[in-house]
Formats: C-alpha cells, structure tokens, sequence
C-alpha cells in the first residue's frame, strides 16, 4: 500500500509543480506586456528628433 501513497503522493507533487509554473509564465508574461506598454507610451511622448543638419553647416564654438 506504500507503494500506491507514494505514486500518489508524487501526482499530486507533479500537478502542484506544473500548476506553479504556469502560474510564473502567465506572470511574467503579464508583466512583459505591462512594460511593453510603458514602453510604448514613453515613445509617444518623446518628442521627434530633428532631421541631421549636414557636417558643412555646423559651426566649432570650441575652437
């Protein structure tokens, strides 16, 4: 009868671990998307940068 407790016993073990690890994946890849949208909303608020200004226009103040 050991035999069959321990079987069990190592069931409910396993379905207890697959149960935590899905449970860390579905977090953590709620968490990524939570930062994906901070992300992409501190993008939009960056301002546009200015097109390049060509090497001939610009001026050596520290020269």
């Amino acid at each position: 009868m050991e035999f069959m407790d321990s079987i069990a016993a190592m069931s409910m073990s396993l379905s207890a671990a697959k149960l935590q690890q899905s449970y860390s994946i579905s977090l953590s890849k709620k968490a990524m998307d939570t930062q994906e949208l901070a992300v992409q909303e501190m993008l939009e608020m960056m301002p546009e940068t200015p097109a390049p200004v060509e090497s001939s226009s610009i001026i050596d103040v520290y020269a």
